[in-house]
């Protein structure tokens, strides 16, 4: 199960992410991703809640980079990666992809 809470301060958004963030609730999170960042300045996404993480959730975090990257937009921020998290970034080399903090 994954728990997605969205933030939008004109523009400026948070995703909060609390759960897992696997094959079967990625689409989810790519849906929802897909509807706001049209719309976005800045994309936050917040790490602390978020128990695991497979390579269906790092690949939405790569689409979403991509389409801010296309859009000439700041790289996704990650805030709150806890260590199960950063384990898998730092296995992948996504603290390359996103801008870890």
């Amino acid at each position: 199960m994954l728990n997605i809470v969205i933030n939008d301060d004109n523009g400026k958004i948070t995703v909060e992410l609390e759960g897992k963030l696997d094959t079967a609730t990625s689409p989810e999170l790519d849906s929802k991703l897909k509807e706001i960042l049209p719309g976005v300045k800045e994309l936050t996404i917040d790490f602390a809640k978020l128990n695991y993480i497979s390579s269906a959730g790092l690949r939405v975090f790569l689409a979403a980079q991509k389409y801010m990257e296309d859009n000439n937009l700041p790289t996704v921020i990650a805030i709150n990666v806890n260590d199960r998290v950063a384990e898998i970034f730092e296995l992948v080399d996504f603290f390359d992809v996103l801008d870890v903090r």
